[in-house]
C-alpha cells in the first residue's frame, strides 16, 4: 500500500509539473497578445493622426483626398475589428488561465491528502507488531499491539 501511495504521489508531482509548464506557456502567450494589442493601439493612433492630416489637406485637394479618406476609414474599421477580436482572445486566454490555476489548486489539495495518508500509514506501521490496516483520515486498527498509539489514532 505504501508503494501505491508513493506511485500516486509521483504521478501527481509529474502532473503538477506539466500543469505549471502549461501555465508558463499561457502566460507567455498572454504577454505576446498584450504586446500585439499595444502595437495595434499605436497603429490606430497613427492612423488617426494621418486622418487628421488628410482632413487638413482636404481643403486643398478635395477629390483625391476624399478617396484616401474613404480608404483610411475602411482601414480604421478593419483595425478596430481586429482589436476587438484580439481582446476577445485575450479574455478567453485569461479564462483558461484561471481554470488551470483552479486545477492546480485542486491537484495540490490532492497531493496534501496523499501525503497525509502516507504519513498516517507510516506511523501505523511503526507502532503495530502483527497486523495493521491503515486508512486515510488516520483510522488505524492494530491487533495484538503492545505499544502505545498516538492520541489521534484509534486501536482495537
Amino acid at each position: 500500500m505504501l508503494l501505491l501511495l508513493l506511485l500516486l504521489l509521483l504521478l501527481l508531482l509529474l502532473l503538477l509539473q506539466l500543469l505549471l509548464l502549461l501555465l508558463l506557456l499561457l502566460l507567455l502567450l498572454l504577454l505576446l497578445l498584450l504586446l500585439l494589442l499595444l502595437l495595434l493601439l499605436l497603429l490606430l493612433l497613427l492612423l488617426l493622426l494621418l486622418l487628421l492630416l488628410l482632413l487638413l489637406l482636404l481643403l486643398m485637394l478635395l477629390p483625391l483626398l476624399l478617396l484616401l479618406l474613404l480608404l483610411l476609414l475602411l482601414l480604421l474599421r478593419l483595425l478596430l475589428l481586429l482589436l476587438l477580436l484580439l481582446l476577445l482572445l485575450l479574455l478567453l486566454l485569461l479564462l483558461v488561465l484561471l481554470l488551470l490555476l483552479l486545477l492546480l489548486l485542486l491537484m495540490l489539495l490532492l497531493l496534501l491528502l496523499l501525503l497525509y495518508c502516507f504519513y498516517c500509514c507510516y506511523l501505523c506501521y511503526c507502532c503495530c507488531c502483527y497486523c495493521c490496516c491503515c486508512y486515510c483520515f488516520c483510522y488505524c486498527c492494530c491487533c495484538y499491539c503492545g505499544y502505545e498509539m498516538p492520541p489521534f489514532f484509534t486501536c482495537s
